[in-house]
């Protein structure tokens, strides 16, 4: 009978287990995949191969100024933008896809330190998706769920004040993560070194909330209920509330209020029912985020104009908006700017964290303290940044610099003031002095002293030494060639390599020259300045506690109050904290090993300066007033890794075009017929076309100052050249980063080996067409100088003689 009882608990158990299990199956839930489920097509390039090459034959055969073409995935995601969102708006994807393909197809990033546009151009490749319904309610869910109190806020400019609610970015952020992995079917966790070399999709959130839905003072809407109920649509009335009476603000990690963010993933969220949200620099209209800096429903179907615009008009003045968003996000965050183009080709990379101290009251560089220095912390995020293979080495110290008086005069040298105006309680200007360091002359003072701490450091961390690093030429012997203990040198590669078998046994024969692969070391020292006893509100430059060049990082630190800045975020201040200097330090090794620059700066050409757009200036990234976090976004990481790439392709094909202009220099002033003129052809063809028959073809009748061995080099070269530059751009589209570094470093070789290999052909047969040669010959000792010399000597006895015998007194 206890048998019967226990079988009888157990099947009871069992069968409500059961109904348990099909009741959570049956009730609504988000990211479950059905039939109409998004698909990601990764395969783009296949429709841009053939304008790739013919790009990259145009630019190596003709000389054109033809950037190298490299396609750019952008994936838009549409939230709330199928009648499902805020005011029950809808867009055609596919009409958002042509007209950005249409409006905005290409972007050619520059570089800030120079200014000039880098040879690399991105063919943009656009794809949108909707998301479905379930999804947008589990984000309404999500994000009511995290939104805090924040006091009051006004609609818009002059808009009347309502409350305002603060919703924590990095507390959403899991919720559009899954989302992200949900659509593109990519696995949900953290950074990992095997998805660095598979396609990944850059993504950007374009979300339509709807505020009455998520409203979080309203306890009784359910909005699990909604995931897969038809909804009605909205009477006028309705629609006239869709503001909701409120206003929600994101914050990442407490960084400036913004509407729009960067996830430390690969995505960015742009938030138009947010908002709206203002900030800036105080005085100064560039860059300034404000009410209408980004585009409202609101303004949409309630234009404000007296003459009504019609309802397509304004949909798509709408649309060409949020075209213009997604070009900024592009411009600034996904493809942006490069700080500093450095061809870094080491196998080591050396950071010495020195902390300059002018006190004894405490040290940074211990552990456990607000202020701590976590050297840990900053060598994960860097290594993120380099390419595999690239050791990190990171060290710190404290000394102090009354022992280094040298360092100390430097300081004092760079300590600058200037005058500012502002405006007090009393509305009159008041004039007071600002104390600042100035970074560039501390820079110089440091170089120039006798400190080893600074000026040996700094004289190691030269990027023009990348050069040497590279390639090194007629060096005899490993153990002869080593002065510097942090240099080693190991033997790569000695000639031009190809892919026949009768060039790699003349490769064999005749050797081409000693060129070496140098396994050195790049130095990029960062000083921490941590003084005592100074001016509450020290500062570096432009409002800053960071300064950087292209070698070096200085970072100022004092145990002060929080220093106000001149910038805004909505009504209040920002602040800059000099006693956390950990944010500082890791986003100038990001601007030097990296090559990143702000979200902010862009190299503007009109101006022929930096331009800032402080639209994303919040998120993930330690860079600018309105960040506070010391981590680098996985999408700036990839901007990291394709800046390297970047930076020797565009030295080689610059080294490329050096070449191509020295062999058509040389034709120019050789090709010439007896009596000084040029060669002529055909009437129709210019010079440069005859030499390209004369190169390739071979139909003309032309002299040939250019030996055969040097144009079928050429010719076997740049074919070459081709198929590794179509590979290249191929294996950036689809992310293989690792194989296009190689890739890049074999392509930068070839460039430097190519360019020496022609300027010793064009020397040499210069010095063969010379007309006549003059050769310089010490004098040949031999008798006839003797006798030529007494015969000198004879010829004075005699004078001498003749002039004491013919003397009157004698």
């Amino acid at each position: 009978m206890r048998s019967i009882t226990i079988l009888f608990r157990s099947s009871l158990l069992v069968t409500l287990l059961c109904l348990c299990h099909l009741q959570s199956e049956s009730a609504p839930q988000a990211f479950r995949r059905g039939p109409g489920h998004p698909q990601w097509h990764h395969g783009a390039f296949q429709d841009v191969r053939d304008s790739v090459r013919s790009d990259v034959r145009r630019m190596l055969h003709s000389r054109a100024e033809v950037p190298f073409q490299v396609p750019l995935e952008v994936n838009i995601v549409l939230v709330g933008f199928s009648g499902d969102g805020g005011y029950r708006y809808s867009i055609d994807s596919h009409k958002l896809e042509e007209f950005l393909r249409v409006s905005f197809s290409s972007h050619r990033p520059s570089c800030l330190e120079t200014g000039e546009p880098l040879d690399i151009e991105h063919h943009i490749v656009y794809n949108a998706f909707p998301a479905a319904q379930p999804e947008l309610i589990e984000l309404e869910k999500t994000v009511k769920a995290a939104m805090t109190p924040a006091g009051t806020a006004r609609e818009a400019d002059f808009g009347r004040e309502v409350p305002a609610f603060e919703v924590d970015a990095t507390v959403v952020e899991p919720i559009f993560q899954r989302l992200y992995s949900y659509i593109f079917d990519m696995e949900s966790g953290g950074y990992s070194a095997d998805d660095i070399d598979r396609p990944v999709p850059s993504v950007i959130f374009i979300v339509n909330f709807d505020k009455v839905r998520m409203d979080p003072r309203n306890k009784d809407i359910d909005l699990e209920s909604l995931m897969y109920r038809n909804l009605p649509p909205l009477t006028e009335d309705e629609m006239k509330k869709q503001e909701g009476d409120y206003v929600y603000r994101y914050r990442y990690n407490g960084g400036g209020a913004s509407q729009v963010w960067l996830s430390s993933g690969r995505f960015v969220v742009i938030d138009l029912s947010a908002g709206p949200c203002t900030y800036g620099k105080i005085e100064t209209e560039e860059g300034s985020v404000s009410s209408k800096t980004l585009p409202r429903l609101k303004n949409v179907v309630f234009p404000r104009s007296s003459v009504a615009a019609s309802e397509h008009s304004a949909h798509d003045i709408f649309v060409g908006q949020l075209a213009a968003l997604v070009a900024t996000t592009v411009e600034h965050v996904i493809a942006p700017d490069v700080r500093f183009e450095t061809v870094d080709t080491t196998t080591r990379l050396l950071i010495p964290i020195l902390v300059l101290q002018n006190h004894n009251r405490y040290n940074i560089m211990e552990k456990g303290h607000n202020y701590s220095i976590d050297i840990e912390a900053i060598e994960a995020e860097v290594r993120k940044m380099v390419h595999h293979g690239q050791d990190i080495v990171i060290i710190g110290g404290s000394h102090a610099l009354h022992h280094h008086e040298k360092l100390a005069i430097a300081v004092s040298k760079a300590m600058r003031g200037h005058s500012l105006q502002e405006t007090k309680n009393d509305g009159r200007f008041h004039v007071h002095t600002k104390t600042y360091l100035d970074g560039a002359i501390l820079k110089e003072e440091m170089e120039r002293s006798a400190d080893v701490l600074a000026a040996g450091l700094l004289e190691l961390s030269d990027p023009s030494l990348s050069s040497k690093f590279f390639l090194r030429q007629n060096w005899r012997d490993e153990s002869d060639d080593s002065s510097d203990s942090l240099l080693k040198h190991k033997p790569l590669w000695a000639t031009y390599s190809s892919k026949s078998g009768k060039d790699k046994k003349r490769k064999k024969e005749k050797k081409q020259g000693d060129l070496y692969r140098t396994y050195g070391t790049r130095v990029i020292p960062v000083f921490v300045l941590s003084l005592a006893d100074v001016d509450p509100h020290l500062m570096m430059d432009d409002e800053s506690l960071l300064w950087t060049s292209n070698d070096v990082v200085i970072v100022l630190e004092h145990h002060d109050e929080k220093i106000p800045l001149s910038y805004v975020s909505e009504t209040e201040r920002r602040h800059a904290v000099p006693s956390q200097v950990q944010r500082h330090i890791l986003a100038g090794l990001a601007s030097v090993v990296g090559g990143l620059s702000a979200p902010y700066e862009k190299a503007s050409h009109v101006h022929e300066r930096p331009v800032v757009n402080w639209l994303w200036a919040a998120g993930c990234h330690p860079f600018g007033p309105f960040s506070n976090t010391s981590q680098v976004s996985q999408m700036l990481q990839d901007v990291a890794l394709r800046n390297a790439i970047y930076a020797r392709v565009d030295a080689a094909l610059h080294r490329i075009r050096e070449t191509s202009e020295s062999v058509q220099t040389f034709a120019a002033e050789y090709l010439k017929t007896p009596l000084g003129e040029p060669v002529k052809g055909k009437k129709n063809k210019s010079s440069t076309e005859l030499w390209v028959e004369k190169f390739y073809k071979k139909t003309t009748n032309l002299p040939e100052p250019f030996p055969h061995e040097l144009v079928e080099r050429l010719e076997k070269y740049l074919d070459n050249l081709e198929e590794q530059l179509v590979d290249l751009s191929s294996l950036l589209y689809d992310h293989r980063l690792q194989d296009a570094n190689l890739n890049s470093t074999d392509i930068l070789q070839n460039s430097i080996f190519t360019q020496q290999y022609v300027d010793h052909v064009l020397a040499t047969e210069k010095e063969k067409m010379k007309c006549c040669d003059i050769e310089y010959k010490y004098p040949v000792q031999s008798s006839q100088n003797f006798i030529y010399a007494g015969i000198l000597l004879a010829g004075f006895f005699v004078y001498f003689v003749v002039i004491f015998f013919s003397s009157p007194v004698r």
